[in-house]
C-alpha cells in the first residue's frame, strides 16, 4: 500500500491553495508523485539521478598555465587632490 502524506506549506501551481499537496512514491517504476487535493493537479518526477553533464571548456574555467604577464606598479592614492580641507 503506497502512503500518499501531505507537504506541510506547500502552495499549488495551478490553484495557488496552500496544505493541499499531498506527495508518494512508487520505487517500482522510480518515481515520485505530487497531487492537489483541491484541483486535481497531478504531476511526477523521475527518482533517478543523473550523470551532470561535462562543463564546457572556457577560458574562465581553464587553469592558468602561466602567470599573467602584467608588471606590477603601486599606485599612491591621493583623495580629493584639490581640496586644502582636511
Amino acid at each position: 500500500m503506497t502512503v500518499k502524506r501531505f507537504i506541510a506549506g506547500a502552495v499549488c501551481p495551478r490553484c495557488s491553495e496552500m496544505d493541499k499537496i499531498r506527495a508518494w512514491r512508487d520505487d517500482d517504476v522510480e518515481k515520485q508523485y505530487r497531487e492537489c487535493i483541491s484541483c486535481g493537479y497531478t504531476d511526477e518526477q523521475s527518482t533517478v539521478i543523473q550523470a551532470q553533464p561535462t562543463e564546457i571548456p572556457t577560458r574562465v574555467n581553464k587553469p592558468h598555465t602561466s602567470s599573467p604577464e602584467a608588471e606590477e606598479v603601486v599606485i599612491n592614492f591621493i583623495p580629493n587632490p584639490g581640496s586644502t580641507k582636511h
